[in-house]
């Protein structure tokens, strides 16, 4: 990985063009302030990941290496610092990606139940391999690790960057098919707003198909004490 390389060989890792280039600027835009004024002003730096994501959903998605400078000149930090840590976290991309990112978990849980299926699903559909952008810029296709909701896999995300860092959204898609998510590209290429959350109708939220079957109502009390006269 990046960090483990020299500072020259770090800056180089990521793409060549000039939108990529050190003496292109960048500043960040509003809620800097905002988002600062959660951390005391000493320890600003504290700030990284929220201000590298800011910057990231006002770049369509992606990290050059000139927004990660505009941030290490915001926290007052050395810019390898940021690099670390936009290196480290799999949720920075620091190639382009597409208007819509879709990431496939591919934890144990989901690949036992068909995501490595989600993904060819996609690729083909879209005619990428994955980390590529689709000719119109719309869609890319990437990996994340466990999303935590392994009682619904498999299951995908979808970051929308179609309208900055105002119109940004971050929706999590569960039991999905393959057939489903080709129905939600093709939702999202419209312009609509495929329903996040469970596809499967017999689901509620994160409980089993066809509705709860226990704790259905309010819990006994411990036998131990009368709560009453507490």
């Amino acid at each position: 990985m990046c960090r483990a390389k020299p500072y020259g060989i770090c800056v180089q890792f990521y793409e060549k063009e000039k939108s990529n280039s050190r003496d292109e600027r960048y500043n960040l835009e509003f809620r800097v302030k905002e988002i600062l004024s959660h951390y005391p002003s000493n320890y600003k730096q504290s700030a990284v990941i929220p201000l590298l994501d800011l910057a990231q959903q006002q770049h369509g998605g992606w990290l050059p290496v000139s927004a990660m400078d505009a941030v290490a000149k915001v926290i007052e930090v050395a810019p390898i610092r940021v690099y670390e840590v936009a290196t480290l976290y799999s949720m920075f991309n620091r190639t382009k990606v597409g208007k819509y990112h879709l990431l496939v978990c591919g934890a144990t849980p989901c690949m036992i139940r068909g995501s490595r299926g989600i993904e060819e699903a996609l690729l083909k559909h879209l005619g990428v391999k994955r980390n590529e952008v689709t000719q119109d810029g719309f869609f890319s296709v990437g990996e994340m690790e466990c999303m935590g909701c392994c009682v619904n896999a498999p299951m995908i995300t979808v970051a929308d960057y179609s309208n900055g860092s105002e119109g940004y959204t971050y929706n999590y898609f569960e039991d999905v098919t393959p057939e489903k998510v080709i129905e939600i590209v093709e939702k999202l290429r419209k312009g609509e707003k495929p329903p996040h959350g469970t596809q499967n109708p017999q689901r509620i939220r994160s409980g089993p198909e066809g509705g709860n079957t226990t704790l259905l109502g309010e819990p006994k009390p411990p036998p131990c004490r009368d709560l009453d006269a507490c």
